[in-house]
Formats: C-alpha cells, structure tokens, sequence
C-alpha cells in the first residue's frame, strides 16, 4: 500500500501550526517545572550583612549554595536556588554587623525550600524568635512546618509522659500499671493515625515528609531492659514510608537512622562486640530500605559505609559487597567500596607491599622498596594536618618513636594526603615539629598514586612493612595494635 504525504497546503499550515502551538506549550512547562526559586531577604536591624544559604542534606551538605551581601543603603539581600536542589530543608545564615564599626557575628535559621519563590522579613539579632521574622502571607511550607509543630507538641508531650511512666514504674503485675498500657496504646494509636492523616492531607508540601519520623512504635513493656531495647528495635521502621525518594532530602532521615544506629551502641561493651552489632544494625536497616525507592536504598548504604569507614569496621565494609551488585542500589559510594574491599584483600599480612618513588637522605630519588635502612621496620603512616584523628594518633606516634629502641626498631614515612593551600601550610608546619621522620607531600591528596595504590579512602591509616622483605606485617587500626603487634613480632 502506498501512502501519500502530499497533503493539501491548508491542511499543512493547520498542522504545522498546531505542532509550533504543541512545543510552546511544552517548552513553557518544561521550563516552568525545572525554573529556579529565587528567596528575597529584607534585613532590618543591622547595617549590614552577609547573608548566605548552606544546603543541610546530600553530598553538598554545609556547603554554600548561595551568597550575597547587604548593607545599609539595600537593606534586601537576593538569592538565586538551583532547581536541582529542591526541595529541600537550607541553613540562612547572617553574618551581621549591629554598627559599622562592630566585628561580623554569625545567626542562623533553619527553612524549608520547595517550588515557592519566598520573601523574608527579619532580624538577623533575633532570627530565630518568631516575633522577628516573617514569610510573605502566602507562603506554605514554613508556615505548615510551625503549625504542625505546635500541634505535635500538645499531642506527644501526653504519650511521653505516659510513656515515661511505665518505662519506670516498678509493679508490672499491678492493675493500674495494667491500665496504664492500656491507655498508653490508645494515645499512641489515636498520635499515629493523626500523623498518617497530616501526611496525606499534605502530602503536596515537602515538608509533610518530616511527619512520619515523629512516628511511635511498639514498645513491650514487659520484660526485662535486654528484651525491651530488643522490642524497640524490632518495630523502629513502623510508619517509614521507604518507596518516597524525597525523605532522603530531610534532615531527619539521618537523624531517625543515627538513632537507631545509637540504640545498638547501648548495648556494646567491647571492640568486637561493637562491631558485630553495628554490622547487624546496617544490614537490618539497608534489607528494609530495599525494598523501597532506590534512591533511598543507595542512600542507606552510603550512610553505613561512611560510619563503617570512620570507626574501620571491617566485618561492616565486608557486609555491604553484596548490595554493590545490585544496580536496583543507587549508592553514590559504588566505587569507593569496591577500592576499599580490594584493598581490605590486597593489603593483608605476608603480602608485598606496594612500590613508589620517595627522596632519600641525600635528596636523590629512590623507590620506597630499595630505600637503605638500619631498621627492622618501615612504618608508612597516611594521614592530613587538618584531621583531628590524625593529629592525635601523629602526637602520639611522634612521642613513643623518641625513645631509643623504637628508633632503632622502626623508621617512619608520613605521607601526607593534604591537598589544598590552607592544608598544605598546615602540614608544613606540623612537620616541623616531627623531626626524625621522612616527610612526603602525595601530589594529588586522596586521589594520588600513592593513595590509590594503598587504597587509602580516609585518613589516618598505618602499614607496618618489613624493611627487608618489604611484605607487610600489619595494618594496625591505633598505637595500641601497632605495638602490640611489634611485641608480638620481637618475641618470635
């Protein structure tokens, strides 16, 4: 069959201008849907002031996302939001001046952003007094925000009182304590379906997704502490709505999770035990988040491996292999753990250790494994001068390489990752203050040859190598692994 194009030209112009018609319309609600707010900031009170919004939630968070600067003859300060940083709960800070000659002092205030350009009349001296501060008449979010948190406090404050109560109460078997559970579980119930009610209802405000996470779960009563600390963290996820991608842009997701996370840290009393139940914790959490939005699932594990990356919990690191394989998974840290299982497989006891370029005495360059010394040991220590972690364990280290003997027995390479002017100025002058030890800048910080070759993802990390062999010995976690170790190693 042959079809014909050829259509008559008035039936063309009709066409062609319903399609020109079509991509305007589309155009103007594309651009309308991915349009930037803009936040307007009367000031008064002040001479002036630098006003700037930092982002509270993502990989951006603490970071400024806006500024600009106002001063007695404006007295209004304008920010622009990207798009694609909403919605969102934002951190205003003034950085104000009462009178000209005044130092700038710093007040912040806490607002929710979402698909509403917002105008601002405040106080910065007061920001955070209600009386000082004020949106335009219609705005949505903030404004919900304060009247359900007035409302939400009338209604818990009586569930925690009775809450408080029979937590307490030390006649379990009494009737009135009896009754007391029966009433706590009406109050409770009556609190969460009012909070199921206030989400759906409004459910268009992105601020209604800081509802859920004031949520009661189950508590037993009966029982032991063990077996009711066991009864919270069974039924901690009730009321998490996992499928909505937009609580991971709330600051009370992480806040709701460090919770739980802290419940387990009750429970610990050793290293190892510590270990184990944060792994528990994580892989508990990260199986529920699974089953919801894969925004939120990647985000669960981005926030154990960063809290398994910061204590070095291994078994934790280890745990989260499988979830890498996932690609229903949007975790933004694919790629640092992966490096950092195949470094945790790599650098183990017996293996050689990785090579790279160094100076020696002389000022010559050497390879680390040809570098001459009468040592029975190289220590490479990774570590940055604006780390507090690492200054300490460097403080340390530093102290107890002074004596003699440990001298002899060991030479120390501190490799710094400091990357920046204002970090580099700080490990030159740290190091002046570590004579004895072989100082090396990684060109690059985390991301330099030497830190990839040695997986090193963050700072301190420390790897006992055999002078002669130049195979690994240990990587101790802290001074007290590393010694024990050398103990161990003097005593063969």
């Amino acid at each position: 069959m042959k079809v014909n194009f050829d259509l008559p030209v008035s039936i063309k112009e009709t066409v062609f201008l319903s399609f020109l018609q079509f991509s305007f319309i589309f155009l103007l609600l594309f651009h309308c849907k991915a349009q930037d707010i803009s936040l307007k900031v009367n000031l008064r009170g002040v001479v002036e002031s630098r006003v700037t919004l930092l982002q509270l939630a993502g990989a951006n968070a603490l970071k400024p996302l806006a500024e600009t600067y106002s001063n007695f003859e404006s007295k209004t300060a304008e920010l622009t939001i990207p798009e694609s940083a909403l919605p969102a709960k934002f951190v205003l800070r003034f950085d104000y001046k009462e009178k000209p000659t005044s130092t700038p002092y710093p007040c912040e205030k806490h607002i929710f952003i979402s698909r509403q350009d917002l105008e601002l009349w405040i106080n910065p001296m007061y920001c955070n007094n209600s009386d000082s501060g004020r949106f335009q008449n219609d705005e949505k979010e903030n404004t919900l925000f304060a009247e359900f948190t007035r409302e939400n406090s009338n209604r818990r404050s009586q569930i925690e009182t009775l809450q408080s109560f029979l937590l307490n109460y030390n006649d379990s078997q009494s009737g009135f304590y009896r009754q007391g559970i029966k009433e706590y579980e009406k109050k409770r119930d009556e609190y969460n379906q009012w909070l199921e009610k206030q989400a759906r209802l409004y459910s268009a405000y992105f601020v209604s997704r800081t509802f859920q996470f004031h949520y009661v779960p189950i508590i037993s009563f009966n029982g032991s502490e063990t077996e009711k600390i066991q009864s919270v963290l069974a039924n901690y996820f009730e009321g998490i709505n996992f499928n909505d991608s937009l609580i991971i842009n709330t600051t009370e997701l992480k806040k709701w999770i460090t919770d739980y996370v802290n419940i387990y840290g009750s429970m610990v009393t050793t290293e190892a035990q510590r270990d184990s139940l944060f792994s528990v914790a994580g892989k508990t959490a990260i199986e529920r988040a699974r089953k919801g939005h894969p925004k939120v699932y990647g985000w669960m594990v981005d926030y154990f491996y960063n809290g398994f990356e910061s204590f070095n919990i291994i078994t934790g690191i280890k745990m989260l292999e499988p979830y890498l394989n996932d690609t229903s998974c949007l975790t933004t840290k694919r790629l640092a753990i992966s490096k950092r299982l195949k470094g945790m497989k790599t650098l183990v006891k017996g293996s050689l250790a990785p090579d790279f370029t160094v100076k020696d005495k002389t000022g010559n360059l050497i390879k680390f494994h040809e570098y001459p010394t009468a040592s029975i040991y190289k220590l490479l220590l990774f570590w940055s001068a604006d780390c507090a972690h690492c200054k300490d364990l460097v403080s340390k280290l530093h102290a107890w390489h002074q004596q003699s003997d440990n001298k002899k027995s060991i030479e120390i390479f501190d490799l710094s990752l400091d990357y920046t002017e204002t970090e580099i100025l700080a490990w030159e002058n740290e190091i002046a203050k570590l004579p004895g030890w072989k100082h090396i800048r990684c060109e690059g910080g985390i991301n330099s040859e030497e830190a990839n070759a040695y997986f090193v993802l963050s700072t301190p990390v420390m790897i006992l190598v055999d002078a002669k062999t130049n195979k690994i010995n240990a990587v101790p976690d802290n001074m007290e692994q590393l010694i024990s170790r050398l103990n161990e190693l003097t005593s063969q």
